[in-house]
């Protein structure tokens, strides 16, 4: 799971559409209080690629091998009590709670907090799913060539980043 850039204004711009609906919350701009839940969001990603970078030059200031890369970042993550994964959209459905108590854009916030984080984490879990759905329409059109040789590997990693700009993200 992973939560792209170009995902960020839809994912929060429809969370706060559907809490007000709901009766979960009141807000008294939405732009504003969808602002609130972008820079969450935002944020989320820049802690995200931060650690990356710093894994890798770890990494590579200890001459590791790639394998260790995930170890070393979660490592580095849970360090900074940063979520990964998974448990992802737990930590950012949290920051977004937290937010919404103290944002002065959001009015009233009228559902519990188990119902408010199940529904954030619902959201956030559609649309951090689009990986599944951009590998399968990456093997749907590459399915000519033999699945672990060298000829696939380059032209998967090509037509990802195609599908990737023609669906706006990254």
């Amino acid at each position: 799971m992973k939560l792209y850039t170009g995902k960020i204004a839809t994912i929060a711009e429809e969370m706060i559409r559907t809490l007000s609906t709901d009766g979960d919350i009141e807000v008294g701009e939405a732009h504003e209080a969808q602002l609130d839940v972008e820079a969450i969001l935002k944020e989320y990603v820049r802690l995200d690629r931060e650690l990356t970078d710093k894994a890798k030059d770890l990494m590579e200031q200890r001459n590791l091998p790639y394998g260790q890369f995930g170890k070393l970042k979660r490592a580095m993550a849970d360090e900074k009590q940063f979520a990964l994964g998974e448990e992802a959209t737990a930590w950012i459905a949290n920051q977004i709670l937290e937010s919404f108590m103290a944002s002065a854009h959001v009015e009233e916030v009228f559902a519990d907090d188990v119902v408010l984080r199940k529904k954030v984490r619902d959201i956030l879990r559609k649309h951090m799913m689009v990986d599944e759905e951009l590998d399968q329409e990456v093997r749907n059109r590459i399915k000519n060539l033999e699945e672990g040789t060298q000829a696939w590997e380059l032209e998967y990693k090509r037509a990802m980043d195609q599908i990737k700009r023609k669906h706006g993200l990254e």
